[in-house]
């Protein structure tokens, strides 16, 4: 037998957020990290071009990095990403993973650059196009034996707390979980639900997502003297985010009325479109030593989000069903400003090496809406997170015509200590590599990129649940075509 329950199939403009998906300090940290993508050199050299300029990605970094330039550009790079993410749940391990083909960067420079010229100002140049800040495609399976607690134990505490007011509670969890007989009550009106006392299900959820934020960028810059490099960024971000996911718990044979199993879908999507300022120099002390500064200001996002979800119960030899209203909500996100100190040198015309140095301040990351004051969410921010450290090194040798690259990079970790638990450390590593082919008005560059994090994944609730160890390592490979005219 199966039987499907609906509720009203219209979107709800909600004035008070479902706590299933209300935003919170996970979105905001997710749009708040950035690891700088963009052309195969960049990335092969991991970043490190604060100081060094020169290369179209370098204007989501140090916008001063476009004054280097001496002749007008255009470049473009597909890249080839996958991910590998093993989860470590109640001391089970399982694997998963997820590929993707994009672009990580187009973008075009026009430089007007006199060397001659007894004016101070040798150069002015622009540059428009886009770099890749971040992709979140994922795919994570996580199982494991839970004997100590149930997602149910949540829908009890909310149905309880309301006084088994149907209308007042969540209607993309809760109710669905009531009205597909995963929750009960009793004549008393009691809730109770089939796994109360008889622990030992069976946990698993799966976890699917994609998209990207990216950045559009328009960056004017200077050359005066062949000493002093000056550049400024109008940045237009934007996120795309999909996530699907799907949780069950499957009973033992002593669970109450032949209760089986319970799934629980959960679809939703994030839209959002901001706007920064980023403004930046890089001196030439020497011709041989380059130092660069940068300042990010935060970014301020307009976003959007929708969702649904639905739950179906085994129970009593039938299946039952409910489905959730779609869900629509509008608001605001601030994400944090940086700063970005460098250090490059150039030896001759055979190599480079540069160094960075950026500060993120992650707690003032923050959340609005007319409709909802977010208190809870933003003081979860301040109360987990910290400051950012991030370490970015990377040296090219030429061998005309080829180049070789490597670099690394350090993202410390944004979560206050004793947050995550032990075996997790929320910090990233880059490791980077890359070969090009250059003449004089064309180049050719490849880049491969290892990268390396771990953190925590909770079923839910974290006060009750425990969390699944999760341990991701990516990769990606770029290719880079380039004119300079």
């Amino acid at each position: 037998m199966k039987k499907k329950i609906f509720f009203a199939a219209i979107a709800l403009n909600l004035g008070l957020l479902s706590a299933t998906f209300a935003q919170n300090e996970i979105d905001a940290l997710r749009y708040s990290q950035i690891t700088y993508g963009g052309s195969a050199r960049f990335t092969a050299m991991a970043g490190a071009f604060g100081s060094l300029g020169g290369d179209f990605s370098a204007l989501s970094t140090n916008p001063a990095g476009i004054g280097i330039y001496r002749k007008s550009e255009f470049t473009f790079t597909p890249s080839f990403f996958n991910r590998k993410t093993t989860s470590n749940f109640k001391g089970n391990t399982l694997d998963d993973y997820k590929y993707n083909v994009n672009f990580s960067n187009a973008g075009i420079v026009l430089a007007y650059y006199e060397p001659e010229t007894k004016n101070a100002w040798k150069g002015v140049m622009f540059g428009f196009g886009y770099n890749r800040l971040a992709n979140f495609h994922n795919r994570i399976s996580m199982s494991g034996k839970n004997s100590d607690d149930s997602m149910l134990d949540l829908y009890i505490a909310d149905a309880q707390g309301v006084g088994g007011d149907t209308n007042a509670m969540d209607p993309f969890s809760t109710q669905l979980a009531l009205h597909s007989g995963a929750i009960f009550m009793d004549t008393n009106g009691v809730f109770y639900h089939h796994l109360q006392g008889v622990y030992g299900q069976e946990q698993s959820k799966s976890v699917t997502s994609s998209g990207s934020m990216g950045e559009t960028v328009f960056t004017l810059g200077g050359n005066y003297s062949d000493k002093l490099y000056l550049g400024a960024t109008i940045g237009i971000p934007h996120i795309r985010y999909h996530e699907e996911s799907t949780y069950m718990e499957t009973a033992d044979t002593n669970a109450w009325n032949n209760f089986e199993s319970f799934e629980f879908n959960q679809d939703s999507r994030t839209t959002g479109v901001g706007f920064n300022f980023k403004f930046g120099m890089i001196y030439k002390p020497t011709d041989w030593v380059r130092v660069g500064g940068a300042l990010h200001t935060p970014s301020y996002f307009d976003m959007h989000d929708d969702w649904s979800s639905d739950m179906t119960t085994n129970v009593l030899g039938g299946e039952y069903s409910s489905e959730s209203p779609a869900g629509l909500y509008d608001y605001s996100l601030v994400t944090p400003m940086r700063t970005i100190g460098s250090i490059g040198f150039v030896i001759k015309k055979i190599g480079l090496i540069g160094m960075d140095y950026e500060f993120v301040d992650y707690p003032s990351a923050t959340l609005r809406s007319s409709k909802y004051k977010y208190i809870n969410e933003n003081k979860d921010i301040r109360s987990k997170y910290v400051e950012g450290n991030n370490i970015r090194f990377g040296t090219e040798w030429r061998l005309h015509p080829l180049s070789l690259r490597a670099g690394t990079a350090f993202y410390s970790s944004p979560f206050k200590q004793g947050t995550l638990t032990s075996g997790s450390t929320g910090s990233r590593i880059d490791y980077t590599a890359g070969i090009g082919f250059r003449e004089e008005n064309f180049f050719l560059d490849f880049a491969y990129v290892l990268s390396q994090t771990s953190d925590n994944y909770y079923f839910y609730d974290a006060s009750i649940a425990n969390p699944s160890a999760n341990t991701s390592q990516s990769s990606s490979i770029l290719m880079t075509l380039g004119f300079k005219f």
